[in-house]
This record gives C-alpha cells, structure tokens and sequence, in this order.
C-alpha cells in the first residue's frame, strides 16, 4: 500500500487506497464527489453569511488615476503613427 498523502494523486498513478488499479479508474469518482460536496457545502455558507460580510467585500473600490497627458499626438491616438492604415494580405493570388 502506498503512502497517503494530503494532495491527490495523477489519473495515472497507482491509486492512494492500494489496490493497485490507477486512480482514475478506482477512486477518482470517489473522490471528485467529496469535493464537489465540500464546495457545495462552503458555497452554502458563504451565501448565508449576514449583510455585514457582504458589506465589508463589497467595499468600493478606488478610482483610477487619471491617464497621463502627453503633447506628442504620435502617442496620443494609435501607436502606427497620424494615420491608421488598414491591413492587406502580403501574398494575394495562388499558391
């Protein structure tokens, strides 16, 4: 039997309960359904928590800083210079 630990194991490593099968044909299953369970079950308190809680995480958040002004117009607007040129294939036609 190998040693348990805390992580779990790859899908296609020996399974951490010793029966020799890989774990994802053993207790993958097992397993994924206790986690959803927990996660169900954490979602189900965290939305039962009081108005406070959410008060407090629902703090507003800072404004931005305002952007930089610049007196360059090349950096103002687009960084492909005064005009946007549109882009056209490099290679038209055949192969």
């Amino acid at each position: 039997m190998t040693a348990s630990s805390p992580e779990r194991p790859g899908r296609n490593e020996p399974c951490h309960c010793g029966s020799g099968k890989k774990y994802k044909h053993c207790c993958l299953a097992k397993d994924e359904a206790k986690a959803a369970k927990a996660r169900a079950k954490a979602a189900k308190q965290a939305a039962e928590q009081p108005a406070e809680a959410e008060a407090e995480a629902a703090a507003p958040t800072p404004a931005r800083a305002p952007k930089a002004q610049t007196h360059e117009p090349w950096r103002a607007t687009t960084s492909r210079g005064f005009v946007p040129r549109s882009r056209s294939p490099r290679k038209v036609g055949g192969s």
